[in-house]
Formats: C-alpha cells, sequence, structure tokens
C-alpha cells in the first residue's frame, strides 16, 4: 500500500501545532502495519536543511500555481521516513512561521503557496508523474493546505489523467481554519470556472479550500470519534455541517495517537528525573526542579496545575484567568506556557506578578520545557471551547499528571471523569467538566484539590492514567483498512 502524506509541517522540522506531531509520527507507524508511506512537505529552509541525503527527483516541475519553476526533491527524515520537498524558493524560502510573515499576519500568497503543494501532490497520479519511480495507490492531505488535491483530481482531469486514479483522504485537524480565498483566484489556482459553485469549491462567496477537500475527497477523516460527530452540529462546524452530514457514511473519527518513543517519563531526556507506575518517586523531584524553574515557593504539598496552550478564548484560557485566584487561594500553585492573543499574554503576566510564589508564566513555546512541566506538574488543565483531538492531555496522563478537560472533542475521548462511579470501578484518570464557565471549572477544581489531600487516592489514579495506551499502533491499523477500502480506484 503506496500513500503520499501530504502535510504543511512535520516535527522536528518545522512545528506551530499537533499537525507536527501528528505528521512525525503516523507514517512510520502505517509503514510498521505494512504500508510505503511518504511524506509531501513544501520545501522551507528547515525542510531542505533537515532531511538527510536530499537529491532531485523527475523532471523540473514548470506549471505550478503561482510559480513558473520548482524542483522535487527526495530525503530522509530523522526516523527514516523518505520525504518529497517541493523546493520552490519563491513561495516557500521565507525565514519563521510557515504560515505567517514577520508582521504576524497571514503571508499574502498563501493561497498559492499550498495550492502549489495540491498540485504537486495531485501530479503523482498523471500520466507523467513527477516520480516516475514511485507511485502512490492513496493521496492522504492534511488541513485546508492539502484540501485542493482532491478538487484538482476531480476537476482537471485533462492535467492530472493517468492509468489509474489514487484513492483520496482529506484529515481534518481543526475546522476552524479553512483556506478561504477570493472568488477571482479561480484561474490562478488553475481550477475551470464552472467548478465556482455550492457543489464545487465555492464557500459563502469565496473559495473554500476546506471545503473542496470535504466535498471531493473519497473518504473524510478527523482525529477524533466525538469530533467526528460535533462537526455536523451548527456549533462547530463553521458552515460545512451540512456538507458533513451528507457524507456521514465517508467521515471517521481516528483518534491521534501519542509518540511514546518522545513521550515517556521513564526515557525522557528533558526532565530532572525518571519514574515509572510503579515508582513514582521520581515526580517528587521534578516538581521541585519546575517550581524552581518558574520562581515558584518550593512546596512539595501545594498541587501544582499547569497549562501549555495557545493561549486564546478557542483554548478557554480565559477561564482559567478567571478561575486561578481561588485556585492560588486554595493553596494551589499555577504555571503557562504558550502564546497567544496579546491580551490573553498580559493577562498571565499580571497574574503572575500579583502572585509572584504561586504562579509562574512564560510567553513563547520550548519543547524541553514542555517536557519539564508534563513531569513535574500534579493537574493539567485543557478547557477548550472546542479541540478536535488535543494531545497534551494524553501527553499528561503518561507522565501521571491528572488532566483536567472540559467535555469535547477528543477530550471527552481520551480523559475518565473522576465521578463516584469511575472512581468506585478505578477507571477515573482524570477530571471533566461540561459547560465552558470559570465557576464549573473552579469546581472541578475543587473536585481534584479533594482528591489531592487523599495521597493513596491520588497516586492510585495517577498509575492508572499512566498505564492507558495512546500509542499509534491502533490508529495505523484504522486508517490501513480505510486505505484498502479506496485505492486504486478506476
Amino acid at each position: 500500500m503506496r500513500v503520499l502524506y501530504a502535510t504543511s509541517e512535520c516535527y522536528p522540522l518545522v512545528k506551530t501545532g499537533g499537525l507536527a506531531d501528528v505528521s512525525a509520527a503516523l507514517p512510520p507507524a502505517l509503514n510498521a502495519a505494512g504500508a510505503d508511506v511518504r511524506l509531501l512537505l513544501p520545501g522551507y529552509p528547515a525542510v531542505l536543511n533537515g532531511l538527510s541525503n536530499l537529491h532531485e527527483v523527475g523532471d523540473l516541475i514548470t506549471d505550478l500555481p503561482g510559480c513558473d519553476r520548482a524542483r522535487l526533491l527526495i530525503g530522509r527524515t530523522a526516523d527514516g521516513v523518505l520525504a518529497y520537498a517541493l523546493d520552490a524558493p519563491s513561495l516557500y524560502n521565507r525565514p519563521g512561521n510557515p504560515y505567517l510573515g514577520p508582521d504576524g499576519q497571514d503571508w499574502p500568497d498563501n493561497a498559492l503557496r499550498f495550492a502549489a503543494l495540491a498540485w504537486a501532490a495531485a501530479g503523482f497520479a498523471a500520466e507523467n508523474s513527477y516520480d516516475p519511480w514511485w507511485r502512490p495507490d492513496v493521496l492522504h492531505g492534511h488541513d485546508w493546505q492539502a484540501g485542493l488535491i482532491p478538487a484538482y483530481l476531480a476537476l482537471r482531469p485533462d492535467r492530472f489523467a493517468g492509468p489509474f486514479r489514487p484513492g483520496t483522504v482529506l484529515t481534518i485537524h481543526n475546522i476552524a481554519y479553512q483556506g478561504l480565498v477570493g472568488a477571482w483566484m479561480m484561474g490562478d489556482l488553475g481550477l475551470p470556472s464552472t467548478a465556482f459553485r455550492v457543489d464545487g469549491v465555492e464557500f459563502y462567496g469565496q473559495i473554500g479550500y476546506l471545503k473542496a477537500g470535504c466535498y471531493y475527497a473519497d473518504r473524510l477523516t478527523t482525529v477524533s470519534p466525538t469530533y467526528a460527530h460535533e462537526i455536523q452540529t451548527p456549533e462547530h462546524g463553521t458552515g460545512l455541517q451540512g456538507l458533513l452530514a451528507t457524507r456521514s457514511d465517508d467521515l471517521s473519527g481516528i483518534l491521534n495517537g501519542v509518540d511514546y518513543g518522545i513521550w515517556d517519563p521513564s526515557r525522557d531526556p528533558h526532565i530532572a528525573a525518571r519514574y515509572t507506575p510503579d515508582d513514582l518517586g521520581g515526580k517528587d523531584a521534578c516538581k521541585a526542579d519546575l517550581q524552581s524553574a518558574f520562581g515558584l515557593e518550593r512546596r512539595p504539598d501545594a498541587p501544582l496545575a499547569a497549562v501549555v496552550s495557545r493561549l486564546t478564548w478557542h483554548k478557554g484560557l480565559d477561564l482559567v484567568l478567571e478561575a486561578a485566584a481561588q485556585w492560588v487561594a486554595w493553596g494551589g500553585q499555577l504555571v503557562v506556557l504558550g502564546s497567544g492573543d496579546p491580551a490573553s499574554e498580559a493577562g498571565f503576566r499580571h497574574l503572575a506578578q500579583w502572585h509572584p510564589h504561586s504562579v509562574g508564566v512564560r510567553i513563547g513555546y520550548d519543547e524541553p520545557l514542555s517536557h519539564r512541566i508534563q513531569a513535574g506538574s500534579d493537574l493539567f488543565l485543557v478547557p477548550s471551547r472546542s479541540e478536535p483531538c488535543g494531545l497534551t492531555q494524553m501527553y499528561a496522563l503518561k507522565y501521571g499528571t491528572l488532566p483536567l478537560v472540559r467535555r469535547t472533542g477528543g477530550l471527552a475521548d481520551t480523559v475518565i471523569d473522576a465521578n463516584p462511579a469511575a472512581a468506585n470501578d478505578g477507571s477515573a484518570t482524570g477530571f471533566q467538566f461540561v459547560n465552558a464557565s470559570a465557576q464549573e471549572l473552579l469546581w472541578s477544581l475543587r473536585r481534584a484539590m479533594n482528591l489531592y489531600r487523599k495521597p493513596e487516592r491520588w497516586q492510585a489514579m495517577q498509575r492508572r492514567a499512566m498505564t492507558r495506551d495512546f500509542g499509534w499502533s491502533g490508529p495505523a491499523e484504522e486508517y490501513m483498512e480505510l486505505y484498502r477500502s479506496i485505492a486504486g480506484r478506476d
């Protein structure tokens, strides 16, 4: 089973969020399950510098949208996965964030930059494929940046016809990001004007990259079963709920996994002391290390809650700001790592100034520090208003840092609330609340505080959480079954 996996980011080459972690971990898991998966990435400087044994494949590409001349290169990731890089300097040779310019705004030509990625992916299906030595059975694109792949195959048979048509899959990692551009760009994107209609690429008067993928792909997936249901509702569908409801038989919710080669406290090189479910002693040293790193009072008895997140309303961080003073008054501590809305950043900075011995804040992102936070905290807060899957709560489970989450998306699918029934039967692994309000968050924080004061019960839940398996082998098998159902259609 040959699969081309088209994605706009992949850890550690380039990362802005969970998509990069999934792009790094799922292909090796699929290869272990018997697939031949190759990545297709934009030729950012970090990608070209990070792939080993990079060399050119096939002929020059001279018909990309927005680019007269590009090369297709192939190399290997650090995990040994073969990866194509679309080397188009005019589109990708830029510093910093892959989507944003130095002013913090979207690059004005993002529409062309990711249309080119989709065009290159579709080119693998053409009779004169960009790689004459390898032809995929399935094209698997991710998020709006790859949404035009199935549209190009469906709308441009003159360009992408081949001896057989690969199956197409689009995975929605976050439906809130849709890739909307003006209708005047139809020709520039290589799309026929007749496709600008409701049963095509049109979305409320604009071209919708994600909408196009949702309409034309053979199969759709998203990153948790609950989110697959939620995006078919007006509350979470962001305008696509009707289309997705009509395609419910083609939509699957496959939970993301965790790369336990990276996230495992028994061998994590970033943390102060290693530990296992059978020996939690090292977690105390990690907590002391974290308190020291954030300048907090060294109190082993203080429950330490943590946030590692984008600091946005969507992530529910305003609820944490509202509840934090009461948490501190109860004797708790809080550490925050992230960046986002200026108002949220300022709010957390002020919170740390008001409670310097109980609240620590770092604005930005630091991968090693995020490991230290997972290992050193007692409680991990993910109060998102919407969360397609979430990975940090699964990392927290592995580190015995009990997640406190809002019941939505993948958070609902991965954390079992410590309600009386689950506490009595020994299945609870964390805490959930339902409504996005500071009062409900505080109610769950109080429940967590009460349990924390009962060390035997708290440690039993920690051990249970650490034994939950959210590795990639199960999701990989689900993807393999999906691929087999659509591979190499006529």
